[in-house]
């Protein structure tokens, strides 16, 4: 039986999570104090952002910070027009089985 990648226990990424994990990185970066904030508990280099952004695992680590503080989420539904129940539904087809978040090491 063949090995299988690394990738596969992630969850497969669709373009409307990317693009979501995108707009969430660009909210972020609208705030000193939010970007700032996400660094830090993260740990990124901000000179590695656009290295890791085509990473389902980094895109996944931005949704899950935004998904942390309620009023951040709900300020980032608001700025994109997004009920946050859908944005919900990403989170979850994006997260895979055995994950818990940024703070589980």
């Amino acid at each position: 039986m063949p090995a299988h990648p690394k990738a596969s226990t992630v969850a497969q990424p669709d373009q409307l999570g990317e693009e979501i994990a995108i707009a969430a990185l660009g909210f972020l970066a609208g705030d000193d104090e939010r970007l700032s904030r996400f660094l830090a508990l993260t740990g990124i280099d901000p000179a590695s952002i656009r290295q890791q952004i085509g990473d389902p695992l980094f895109q996944l680590a931005i949704l899950d910070h935004v998904f942390e503080d309620e009023s951040l989420l709900l300020a980032f539904c608001a700025e994109i027009k997004m009920d946050p129940a859908r944005l919900v539904q990403i989170h979850q087809r994006m997260t895979p089985h055995n994950h818990h978040g940024l703070r589980d090491g």
